[in-house]
């Protein structure tokens, strides 16, 4: 029997280096035992008394990435599997696409677990301020199912780079300082802050957000294990909370429903399949906007936030049309706030035009997307979409009455003319739309976001300035 001691529990690079001589060397798997440990060296204890056997035993690179997550489970065995599957590797070289075999399904759980941990450090981290000799410093203290703060240490410095942040864990500690990440010795609960000002407001906004009839205790505890609310302010109050669930939710469904706004019925969106009528049309901007709250013409209303409708004069000369609102559109309620629309507002003010004198709103009012993570990611709206959300874009044309409509994009050019134009191909001139609108085609400004090379995206602001300039002598 081989006992090797590795020193550092997440060293991979010296498991992998012992394990492959091991395995050259013809050791089985019943024959060698790993631990985690001090040794008289730095690495492995009996590895450097291997002989050094020529030959290659390349490793395919799913096990690679499955071995590198298995590191980070706290199973006192976890090396003993990495190599009982390493040595049947050679011999079985697709044996990871076996899931029934036992030591490939106990791997898959492990390693499960170990995503779960990586998961649950990611939701459930907690800074709280404190300051030192340079400043603020955002100290959070974290107790990890396994040893995945190495792993998930970049996401925190990616998604809090402005900050100067430190976790400390049992296991370890990551430290930020703005530029670089590094990796200390293990911390202690009391080298952190009990607690800062921060936190009345985050159990204000969670008591706010809790809704009774939604709760699902089973469901919330696996999604919010125990284990983590020692460390969460807003778990203090999950007892009281679900405690008077019941009460609150009976409250809820006995309340008489409030009276509607008359005025509000009065401009109410239409159904898809029936068409506006007199009593339906709105009879200025503000009403139009209020419509828009409730529309339901479409399904894109039940994800987003809010409906956004257009703003500006209401007899502006030009109207600006664009596809949808985005992320942060849906969030304020208005219209081109997000990074596309910095982007054209800088434009505008190269292109001699100001937007306050301009009718700016989206051929689509509700924000349509998907989620990914904790983020929303824009879907394009679909043609059904577009002619659905026409009514309250016509209107607004109705309204305002602009002598020159600038469309950006293909999808605002599907509602103002009808039609999905070849945008490239037709940009940077005056076109008549069936109806006698005036209309001018350029690319939307996310368009120039969008494109990876510097290069390219400066030549085709230049091209959109130019577009935007001849617009301006338009109208």
């Amino acid at each position: 029997m081989r006992t090797l001691v590795l020193a550092d529990p997440l060293d991979f690079d010296s498991w992998r280096e012992a394990a492959r001589r091991l395995r050259l060397a013809g050791v089985e798997p019943a024959q060698a035992r790993f631990a985690v440990g001090r040794s008289r060296g730095d690495l492995f204890d009996e590895a450097a008394a291997l002989p050094e056997v020529e030959g290659a035993f390349n490793a395919p690179r799913a096990f690679m990435e499955t071995a590198a997550q298995l590191i980070q489970h706290r199973s006192e065995d976890r090396f003993d599997l990495m190599y009982r599957l390493l040595w049947r590797l050679k011999d079985q070289p697709d044996l990871l696409a076996v899931l029934s075999d036992r030591d490939v399904a106990e791997a898959a759980d492990r390693v499960k677990a170990v995503r779960r941990a990586a998961h649950k450090m990611k939701a459930f981290v907690r800074f709280r301020q404190a300051e030192d000799e340079a400043g603020d410093h955002w100290v959070a203290w974290f107790e990890p199912a396994h040893r995945v703060l190495q792993a998930t240490a970049p996401f925190f410095a990616r998604r809090f780079s402005a900050m100067r942040w430190t976790i400390l864990t049992p296991d370890g500690s990551a430290h930020w300082h703005g530029e670089t990440l590094t990796f200390g010795p293990a911390g202690e609960q009391a080298q952190a802050p009990a607690e800062d000002a921060v936190e009345d407001f985050w159990r204000t906004y969670y008591a706010s957000t809790f809704n009774p009839a939604r709760l699902r205790l089973q469901a919330m505890r696996s999604e919010m294990p125990k284990r983590y609310w020692k460390n969460l302010p807003e778990a203090a109050l999950i007892p009281e909370l679900t405690a008077a669930a019941s009460v609150r939710t009976e409250a809820m469904v006995t309340q008489s429903a409030p009276k509607p706004n008359e005025r509000f019925q009065r401009v109410r969106a239409p159904s898809v399949d029936r068409a506006p009528t007199d009593d339906l049309v709105p009879g200025d901007l503000d009403e139009l906007a209020r419509g828009v709250q409730g529309c339901r013409r479409c399904p894109l209303w039940r994800d987003a936030t809010q409906g956004v409708c257009g703003e500006g004069p209401k007899r502006a000369a030009l109207m600006v049309v664009g596809e949808q609102p985005g992320d942060q559109e849906d969030l304020v309620g208005r219209p081109f706030t997000g990074p596309a629309g910095r982007l054209l507002d800088a434009a505008f003010e190269e292109a001699g035009l100001r937007r306050r004198d301009l009718y700016l709103t989206n051929a689509v009012k509700h924000f349509k997307h998907e989620p990914r993570g904790k983020r929303r990611l824009h879907r394009t709206p679909s043609p059904s979409e577009v002619q659905a959300c026409r009514w309250w874009l016509d209107h607004e044309r109705r309204l305002v009455k602009p002598r020159l409509i600038l469309a950006l994009g293909a999808t605002a050019s599907l509602a103002v003319l009808g039609r999905k134009p070849a945008v490239q191909a037709e940009r940077g001139r005056v076109i008549t739309a069936d109806d006698g609108a005036r209309v001018f085609l350029t690319v939307h400004p996310a368009y120039l976001l969008r494109l990876p090379d510097p290069a390219a995206r400066d030549s085709e602001r230049a091209k959109f300035l130019a577009d935007l300039r001849v617009a301006s002598a338009e109208f």
